[in-house]
């Protein structure tokens, strides 16, 4: 092992609903969706039109800007619906199953002779190459581009998040193939962080071809862009890349059967979920296919794909992210409380701050809602970010550069080392209720603008 990062700056949110380690059934999804907003830093192309036959891996859409770059289906039927937002914004692709499970075989050589332009190619083929993310900015990589290093994190320590060491634990050769194969894209090297105690369960620590590192401390300490910050800190002009673990196993059977496969242990968790467990699913499943799971019965819930400080609120008709491999289900906060904080007790609310009396019972789960408790308001100028966001940056600044479109401003604080799930729990814990990831990444699409 390398080194050791301890971090002390954090938070992890005690929120009930954690999926316990059992896979309650596979879902044979009725229809599935490929959605263009899950791909950051790309310009979407149709290449299918509705009533066409597609397989697992066919292309459905291209990146107008880099045409080798194809995103493809994940299951075998028909393109069912186009669906389009204002501007004819591409929003969506509808696939209706057939349930044949028929895939594309892609012609790869072996791994052991390819080199970085046939696994490039492999990548972009298949429909994977958006696996691979660029920092700075958080959006697609550019294939023609080297990078200086690849880091991946072996853990996701957001609330609720799927438990890798369990939904991974049988992936270990396609994990292996994965890192070998993504090792020829670098001369820098692949660095992998490991949770500090908990990586053997699964084996992490026998990856070979990779520089390890431990890490310890509360969320954010899983995100890869807080482990970039304490091991190589990026100066001007690095391009570094990262790859989710997650999908680190879709890599690796590429390789190895030539096929598209995202298939995935998807966590089911929240306060409103029923026997909070794993479903063995798909990307772009329909949230509508796992319904049964949750509780409605006291009224409105929000339905997120990922986790509940970074996911995106699907709803029963939306889909599981490409990236995602947890459903989140809250309560809607749809309700004003009379007094609020100044209520003396409050053993049922959760304060970060421990202002409530509920302080006192650390180790309580709390029925979490989506109650802003406030109205957004000018930032108050304390030190609250900075104990959550274990970065070398001064946060406040950062964000009022963001505000001010100074990009200038904008570069000298930062906005290079983070993306918006690195602030999020900066937005949880803000007195002011301000949308700072929706501020962070619109500093960062100026920033692409003008770069």
């Amino acid at each position: 092992m390398s080194d050791t990062i301890r971090l002390k700056a954090g938070l992890d949110l005690p929120i009930s609903g954690i999926a316990d380690r059992l896979i309650s059934r596979t879902v044979f999804p009725d229809s599935v969706s490929v959605k263009p907003t899950d791909f950051k830093g790309v310009v979407p192309r149709l290449t299918v039109s509705e009533g066409d036959a597609v397989l697992a891996g066919s292309p459905v859409f291209c990146d107008k800007l880099r045409p080798e770059m194809l995103f493809t289906s994940p299951a075998s039927g028909t393109v069912e619906s186009i669906v389009r937002g204002e501007k004819r914004k591409l929003l969506e692709i509808r696939i209706k199953c057939d349930g044949k499970g028929d895939a594309v075989r892609f012609d790869i050589p072996p791994l052991a002779d390819c080199g970085k332009k046939e696994v490039t190619d492999a990548l972009l083929k298949s429909g994977l190459w958006p696996a691979i993310i660029q920092r700075p900015y958080g959006i697609v990589a550019d294939p023609s581009d080297t990078p200086k290093s690849i880091f991946i994190s072996s853990f996701d320590s957001a609330p609720l998040a799927a438990d890798w060491n369990f939904t991974l634990k049988d992936e270990f050769p396609n994990i292996q193939t994965a890192i070998t194969a993504l090792g020829k894209l670098t001369k820098g090297g692949i660095h992998v962080c490991l949770r500090r105690g908990e990586y053997a369960q699964a084996g992490f620590n026998r990856l070979e071809g990779v520089i390890l590192h431990e890490v310890e401390g509360p969320h954010p300490a899983g995100n890869v862009g807080v482990q970039i910050n304490h091991i190589s800190p990026m100066a001007k002009g690095d391009k570094l890349w990262t790859v989710n673990m997650m999908l680190l196993p879709a890599i690796g059977k590429l390789f190895q059967k030539r096929v598209y496969d995202t298939s995935r242990l998807v966590a089911l968790a929240g306060p409103k979920v029923n026997s909070p467990s794993y479903v063995r699913a798909t990307s772009g499943l329909s949230i509508r296919d796992i319904s049964g799971f949750f509780d409605r019965s006291s009224g409105d819930i929000r339905v997120i794909s990922g986790n509940v400080l970074t996911g995106e609120n699907v709803g029963l008709d939306g889909t599981l992210g490409f990236y995602d491999d947890t459903v989140s289900v809250i309560e809607e906060g749809n309700y004003r409380e009379q007094f609020g904080w100044i209520k003396p007790f409050r053993l049922e609310k959760y304060s970060h701050s421990h202002t409530y009396l509920s302080s006192l019972f650390s180790k309580r789960k709390y029925d979490m809602d989506s109650n802003m408790n406030g109205g957004e308001r000018t930032f108050v100028c304390n030190d609250i970010y900075s104990k959550v966001l274990p970065m070398d940056i001064y946060p406040v600044y950062l964000f009022k550069a963001c505000i001010a479109g100074d990009v200038d401003r904008m570069e000298q604080l930062g906005i290079c080392e983070v993306i918006p799930e690195d602030v999020a729990l900066c937005e949880y814990v803000d007195p002011s209720k301000n949308p700072i990831q929706e501020i962070v990444q619109k500093g960062i699409d100026l920033m692409i603008k003008e770069m």
